[in-house]
């Protein structure tokens, strides 16, 4: 099992930034994909961004530019830095680590105010 902690999100006015962290522990592996998405009401869980343990990354269009994720192997965490916020950006972020199985945090709300 793979326990995965998100911690970093809050209240902030659009334009401003944000910083959130993803710890993974447990049954860890050299060899992952760790990563972020969030999720609105009445809305799917999408991809905001993931990074493999050889650093390739993958973003959505909507946060390209604004958001840039990174990760520690050693520490198995995670981090996405997210500048110029927009309104739109508001949502709960969900931590994601996957070898083999999807493993998934209890979110981190994030609210970018006008």
């Amino acid at each position: 099992q793979v326990q995965v902690v998100e911690s970093g999100g809050g209240l902030v006015q659009a334009g401003g930034s944000l910083r959130l962290s993803c710890a993974a522990s447990g049954s860890t592996d050299s060899i992952s994909t760790m990563g972020w998405y969030r999720q609105t009401p009445g809305n799917q869980r999408e991809l905001v961004a993931r990074i493999t343990s050889d650093g390739t990354t993958t973003y959505a269009d909507s946060v390209k530019g604004r958001f840039t994720i990174s990760r520690d192997n050693a520490k198995n965490t995670v981090y996405l830095q997210m500048n110029s916020l927009k309104p739109e950006d508001t949502a709960i972020y969900y931590c994601n680590y996957y070898r083999l199985y999807n493993y998934w945090g209890q979110g981190t709300q994030v609210t970018v105010s006008s």
